[in-house]
């Protein structure tokens, strides 16, 4: 039975999904909302990092839950210029799940509570993917009082030897300023 659970993971991972979709623009942000029905060929309601492609240019992309079952990801400006894209152009895009997760960009206030506590080497000894849930969890509120006391509850985790955080809804959307209450903004 596990034998055959691997193998269709294994066939899952090596899945191109292609659609259709416009740029479109929340807040300050331009994103890609992955439709449902490409979305639900994904193998996590949570966050999936993919191998994407847009007008033949390839990068990895994290695509975040948007709350509603589905996914979504940022384009960077950089890409944005190069491929000469404007708000509302329609895309073919092409997304690949993809095992191995990069680093993710540590926020200097969360950085600051690791080296603070002396727990470098134990954020080292998890893994990238788990480093984007904790990341996740501690962004996932706008109130400053609440992240940096999530700060301090993920460092006490990681002392005592968590590798996740707990407790935690990973299929919405942890993005403050293009969601509410974990639900990508219309």
């Amino acid at each position: 039975m596990n034998r055959i659970l691997l193998l269709f993971q294994l066939e899952i991972l090596e899945m191109k999904i292609i659609f259709e979709a416009k740029l479109i623009q929340i807040g300050s942000r331009r994103i890609i909302v992955v439709p449902m029905d490409s979305s639900e060929k994904l193998p996590s309601r949570g966050m999936v990092m993919v191998q994407a492609s847009i007008k033949g240019d390839s990068f990895v992309a994290p695509l975040e839950p948007d709350g509603r079952g589905s996914h979504w990801f940022e384009v960077s400006n950089k890409l944005r210029e190069e491929l000469r894209l404007n708000l509302d152009d329609k895309l073919e895009v092409a997304i690949e799940p993809i095992k191995d997760w990069p680093e993710p960009e540590i926020p200097r206030d969360i950085l600051d509570g690791i080296n603070h506590a002396n727990l470098m080497d134990k954020w080292d000894s998890i893994t990238p993917k788990a480093r984007w849930d904790w990341l996740r969890w501690i962004r996932a509120t706008a109130n400053p009082q609440t992240r940096n006391k999530r700060i301090g509850i993920a460092c006490s985790k990681l002392q005592k030897g968590d590798k996740h955080p707990c407790c935690f809804d990973r299929t919405r959307c942890t993005i403050t300023d293009v969601s509410k209450s974990g639900v990508l903004l219309d």
